[in-house]
């Protein structure tokens, strides 16, 4: 298959995949609203088509624990079909390509840590302490229930064959959370009148002990269920706003 066709069946399939489940969600939210129950109302199911997103899912998860347990250098897509218990034309007609293959995986990791920092930082009603705590709660709460898949985001940023995918769908995202963590303590620092206070070393220094702890994780699995990360961000944000962080004991 030809690296064009392929990369356009894979990003087809997964838009298409895409939207068909936010289509869903929409109907599935009419029919409650209108007070019919979905399962009243939902079309037959296509078998296929779930069959098929259930293969999607079951090779992206084999390759994280692939990249998760050796790297990149050892994962191919032959090895991914093997660990699926597939076939490689299997795993080439999803995705075309191990590249299309490991940008698959990298979205559905950055999708589900966003999952996660809207529920935790974006809840309506939140004050920005609470928020900025919620952020706290994220990056930690991420690297608890899903060691492989910080591993998988530290091997991708951190080899140079990956790292230009990890520039392409992780780097922005991360640097939005930092921006949105920003203009988190610049509120705090605004309502809470204080002054003198580093905001973009404060902001930046936020994000370099996630990232430090989430490296040190992949090369320590045995002290990541420690509470240091959260105790050293909940010291800095303390210094820098007595006033509004309690230090953790």
């Amino acid at each position: 298959m030809a690296p064009a066709i392929a990369a356009t069946r894979f990003e087809g399939n997964w838009t298409k995949m895409a939207q068909r489940k936010a289509a869903a969600a929409k109907h599935k939210g009419v029919m409650a609203k209108d007070g019919v129950s979905a399962n009243d109302a939902a079309p037959p199911k296509d078998r296929r088509r779930e069959r098929g997103e259930a293969s999607v899912q079951r090779i992206i998860d084999a390759t994280i624990e692939l990249i998760a347990e050796e790297g990149l250098a050892s994962v191919t897509m032959q090895r991914i079909a093997e660990h699926v218990g597939s076939s490689n034309a299997l795993v080439v007609f999803h995705f075309g390509s191990k590249e299309n293959l490991f940008r698959a995986v990298l979205q559905y990791l950055s999708d589900r840590y966003d999952e996660l920092w809207v529920t935790l930082v974006r809840a309506p009603g939140l004050s920005p302490v609470e928020r900025l705590l919620g952020a706290v709660n994220c990056a930690q709460n991420f690297a608890r229930q899903h060691p492989k898949w910080v591993s998988v985001f530290v091997v991708f940023s951190s080899d140079r064959k990956s790292m230009q995918i990890y520039n392409e769908i992780g780097l922005p995202s991360d640097l939005a959370y930092t921006a949105e963590a920003r203009e988190l303590l610049i509120e705090i620092s605004r309502s809470g009148g204080y002054t003198g206070i580093d905001i973009d070393t404060l902001s930046e220094s936020l994000n370099y002990l996630v990232h430090g702890a989430w490296y040190w994780d992949h090369l320590n699995p045995r002290g990541r269920d420690t509470n240091v990360l959260r105790k050293t961000m909940l010291l800095l944000l303390h210094q820098a706003f007595p006033r509004h962080f309690e230090l953790m004991r």
